[in-house]
């Protein structure tokens, strides 16, 4: 019988993101997954308040944070994770999944970061390879590579909880997009049904809910439900279905708001690219590079 973790979400409502401290109560011991960076696109501005709040109730519960987990380099929204890393938990392991130097490699010529930026998942302090087991205090934890929505996706299952990231929704809310950069529909459905080969009473965290239909929004269901109920993918939808309707569905999306400067931030780890020789930090807009025909 697997262990059960405490888990203590956080909303971020400019980007309809989930942050979770999961904490074993055995221990103390705890992970961060997913922290959010604040960002004024308009004013081009940072701001720690979302992060600092996940900070203060760590402190408050007096948690010993190892891991600062990232489920993959985020499309919606700047990672926290060196923040919080550098400033508050300098011993935590700060992980993300090996697919980050497919990743990497894609975007380095977009934004032309030149020879020198790594690829090699450097930025990071570790990367998981699929199946790679690992421990929060008492419990044990559990990577899953999760392809499809891009091609570094994870979820992280930790006791009897697992950690998403945009793989799944709430049931109601379906799957995430696959039309970015080493997205594929075909790749996401098998990955889910990966998942869904969990015992159904798993708990499944999300990292996004926008609400649908005007409900309160959530974060938390199970693999039981979802393999029930998913809008896109509950069982019985077959993988050609699921692709058909994924890419439809997907060739009627603009792009995310903050992908430009989120994934330049994310394939850093969090870490803000160094100032320049007037003391600024300056992130690119390729103009005129996606939406090409």
């Amino acid at each position: 019988m697997p262990g059960s973790p405490s888990v203590t979400p956080f909303f971020h409502r400019d980007s309809n993101t989930w942050s979770y401290v999961v904490r074993d109560p055995a221990s103390n011991t705890a992970a961060v997954i997913d922290a959010v960076l604040d960002f004024d696109p308009k004013a081009a501005r940072t701001s720690t308040a979302s992060a600092q709040s996940i900070a203060e109730r760590v402190a408050a519960d007096g948690l010993d944070v190892r891991w600062l987990l990232e489920t993959h380099a985020h499309a919606d929204h700047l990672s926290a994770a060196h923040w919080l890393k550098t400033t508050r938990w300098p011993d935590a392991t700060l992980a993300i999944g090996a697919g980050i130097r497919s990743v990497q490699k894609t975007f380095r010529p977009i934004f032309n970061l030149g020879e020198h930026f790594p690829v090699d998942g450097s930025q990071f302090d570790h990367l998981f390879e699929d199946g790679e087991a690992f421990r929060i205090g008492a419990l044990d934890a559990r990577v899953i590579a999760v392809p499809g929505h891009t091609s570094d996706s994870n979820a992280y299952l930790i006791g009897d909880a697992l950690f998403t990231g945009d793989s799944l929704f709430m049931p109601d809310g379906g799957t995430a997009r696959c039309d970015f950069p080493g997205g594929d529909a075909a790749t996401l459905y098998r990955s889910i049904r990966r998942l869904f080969e969990l015992p159904d009473a798993t708990r499944v965290f999300v990292c996004h809910d926008y609400g649908p239909g005007g409900r309160k929004v959530a974060c938390e269901t199970t693999i039981g439900e979802q393999k029930r109920a998913n809008i896109h993918v509950r069982d019985g939808v077959s993988e050609a279905e699921f692709v058909a309707m994924r890419e439809a569905r997907d060739a009627t999306l603009a792009m995310p708001a903050l992908i430009l400067p989120a994934v330049q931030v994310n394939l850093r780890a969090g870490a803000l690219p160094e100032p320049e020789d007037n003391g600024v930090r300056y992130l690119k807009l390729p103009i005129d590079h996606f939406g090409k025909e």
